[in-house]
């Protein structure tokens, strides 16, 4: 159940919003004013806040742009006021939706709904976009590359490879989730008129995996794409081939 906190003084016009919403389903908690719709959205946590702008103690402008500064939660503002520059003026203090008096009820609904949506696939995309920044920042710790000297950091540690291994390892740590064909390592490692082998290519992979694996039988970077040839990865997409 989603939660919706109503700031707005007029009694009348707050109850009628309070049932119609309990109505669709939510969770309500209503304000009179603004130091107590502060408190409520601390205390309560609503997913949404409808926000009348002619309150007896804040000016709304100026209360949405308070809130704003210690919740992201989607801000709806209601008000009598129709003027562009008040409908701008709110934008820019951090409003999600202005909303005129008088409005239909079937609207605001959709209204709240839509701000809820984008609210979750935002929070959604932080939430994926920190999972893959924390992934990246884990897998650099764990294997780097020393250009200068050709040498990798493995877990802190340098260890020396040979020149098609560290052309190798470049490979996969500049593409991580690639799949690369045997063919693609061997014109990485000699080029196009390579001599190198594809039985070659299979042995510089169980080298790496012993320099860079915790345990080169069960790999966690360098994994086998059976029938195709072999991709580095930074995070568990799968058990370990």
């Amino acid at each position: 159940m989603y939660k919706l906190l109503i700031i707005e003084d007029d009694v009348m016009m707050s109850d009628m919003l309070s049932m119609y919403m309990s109505g669709e389903g939510y969770d309500i908690k209503q304000a009179e004013n603004g130091e107590q719709g502060l408190k409520l959205l601390e205390q309560f946590g609503p997913d949404v806040v409808l926000l009348d702008l002619m309150l007896p103690d804040w000016d709304g402008i100026e209360l949405c742009g308070r809130m704003r500064q210690h919740s992201s939660v989607p801000i709806m503002i209601v008000s009598m006021k129709s003027e562009v520059s008040e409908r701008v003026q709110a934008l820019r203090a951090g409003a999600d939706d202005y909303l005129c008096k008088p409005f239909s009820m079937h609207e605001l609904s959709a209204r709240v709904e839509a701000l809820i949506r984008r609210s979750r696939l935002m929070q959604a995309a932080a939430a994926e976009s920190r999972t893959a920044e924390a992934a990246d920042t884990a897998a650099e710790k764990e294997i780097k590359l020393d250009s200068e000297r050709r040498l990798l950091l493995v877990r802190g540690n340098f260890v020396e490879t040979t020149f098609s291994e560290f052309e190798i390892m470049k490979l996969f740590l500049t593409h991580p989730g690639k799949v690369f064909s045997r063919e693609d390592l061997i014109n990485a490692i000699r080029g196009f008129d390579s001599f190198v082998t594809d039985r070659a290519i299979d042995v510089h992979i169980v080298n790496l995996r012993r320099k860079v694996e915790k345990n080169p039988k069960e790999p966690h970077f360098i994994r086998t794409v059976w029938g195709v040839g072999y991709k580095y990865v930074i995070e568990d997409e799968s058990a370990p081939q």
